[in-house]
């Protein structure tokens, strides 16, 4: 089995750089993006495992993406993160199928249990 392709997504350098080092701490292979455009640019589209996205981003957020990724026939699995979480934005990410709902600041362990959920 490969090891997977986790693509981060969020406006946040901040938020881009923390995610990629732990995820890439625990061995997998990270690629990141400023924005949902950047990531829907890139050539590696078809090979990403999960996304991690934020929910608010400028422009494309991150529902538009995931509607965007099932429009295009991708089923990856999806993880939202956000800063502003609520239970509306809550019940929206999980009933568009979103594996995970994570509140900024979250835990690396609280990720790591989400991704490998999303994974199997």
């Amino acid at each position: 089995m490969s090891t997977p392709l986790i693509s981060v997504v969020d406006d946040d350098a901040s938020v881009r750089a923390a995610t990629e080092n732990l995820l890439k701490s625990r061995g997998y292979i990270v690629q990141t993006f400023a924005s949902a455009e950047d990531f829907l640019k890139s050539p590696r589209l078809n090979e990403t495992s999960c996304v991690i996205t934020d929910v608010q981003m400028p422009v494309m957020s991150g529902l538009d993406l995931l509607a965007e990724m099932r429009t295009k026939g991708l089923s990856v699995p999806f993880i939202f993160i956000t800063a502003f979480p609520n239970d509306r934005v809550r019940a929206s990410v999980l009933s568009s199928g979103a594996i995970g709902f994570l509140a900024k600041p979250f835990a690396g362990h609280t990720l790591i249990e989400c991704l490998d959920a999303a994974l199997k």
